[in-house]
């Protein structure tokens, strides 16, 4: 079952999947092979960034797959080290090099950094960036409210999209409202959970076998019906299609509650708040 490849319009006007690529830790000959194959799936986002250290391999994979570049968004970030405004527009041009393209889709900033105060130059480099073409859709990663309303104060451009920690025992109620508030579309890194993976808990299991169909695929759609994008993340062929198939079927609105109903206090996968975590 091949998925709406322009589910949402962002705040720029452009299109982006209702489903997306993650590539970490995506790297070498087995990387390039693995996402020719979701390429192959039916993928049309791929997600990217400097700390992948992969951005050679996403390209290299673009151009074996034979599918048309004009088809596919490639997203990369700008690590914490480049947020200086010309470190940063310098990390993009760098990245673009490596990417193998002349535009990139989406250029996001990866985490805020706070201690370090230059997360706004880091905004206005990516904004720079757009106006001259090096970059399609700005946006941003791991931001809080108070990150987002501050570069939005700051430069009058609001981000069309805020990747952030997302899955059933991270649902981040608060921030998917003030997306919606603002315009931003949700983005959703692991997705599924990692190795902390809900497959077994009741609402999960429970929503599978009434549709027929894996818990992982539950979960994916307890996302697009949220309005989230997620990025999952696989290297085996099988899972990759089945992490895409997920438009046969509807969770009802007592299993969508349910599904959230897992949060847990703070359900973070790692200490990965944005008020003070440093990824440079």
């Amino acid at each position: 079952m091949r998925p709406d490849t322009t589910a949402y319009q962002l705040n720029d006007g452009s299109f982006v999947p209702a489903i997306g690529f993650g590539t970490y830790p995506l790297r070498g000959s087995d990387g390039i092979a693995a996402i020719v194959s979701a390429l192959e799936a039916g993928y049309r986002y791929l997600d990217s960034a400097v700390n992948y250290e992969n951005e050679a391999e996403v390209g290299e994979a673009l151009k074996r797959s034979g599918v048309p570049r004009d088809e596919v968004r490639i997203a990369t970030k700008i690590p914490g080290r480049f947020h200086a405004r010309s470190l940063a527009l310098q990390s993009l041009r760098d990245s673009a090099d490596r990417l193998q393209v002349e535009q990139i889709d989406v250029g996001l900033i990866h985490w805020p950094n706070p201690s370090q105060g230059l997360f706004v130059e880091a905004w206005e480099a990516l904004v720079e960036a757009q106006r001259e073409g090096l970059v399609r859709t700005v946006g941003v990663s791991n931001f809080t409210e108070e990150h987002l309303r501050r570069v939005i104060a700051e430069t009058g451009v609001t981000p069309a999209l805020n990747q952030i920690e997302l899955h059933p025992y991270f649902p981040q109620q608060h921030l998917r409202e003030v997306h919606d508030q603002l315009g931003i579309r949700t983005q959703a890194w692991s997705p599924l959970g990692k190795r902390q993976a809900p497959f077994d808990e009741p609402p999960v299991a429970d929503a599978a076998a009434a549709h027929a169909v894996s818990p992982g695929q539950v979960i994916l759609r307890w996302h697009v019906q949220l309005g989230s994008m997620p990025l999952p993340k696989s290297a085996a062929p099988q899972r990759q299609r089945a992490n895409l198939d997920v438009a046969g079927f509807e969770l009802s609105d007592a299993q969508m509650a349910a599904i959230t109903g897992l949060a847990r206090p703070d359900g973070r996968l790692f200490g990965g708040d944005p008020d003070t975590h440093e990824e440079m």
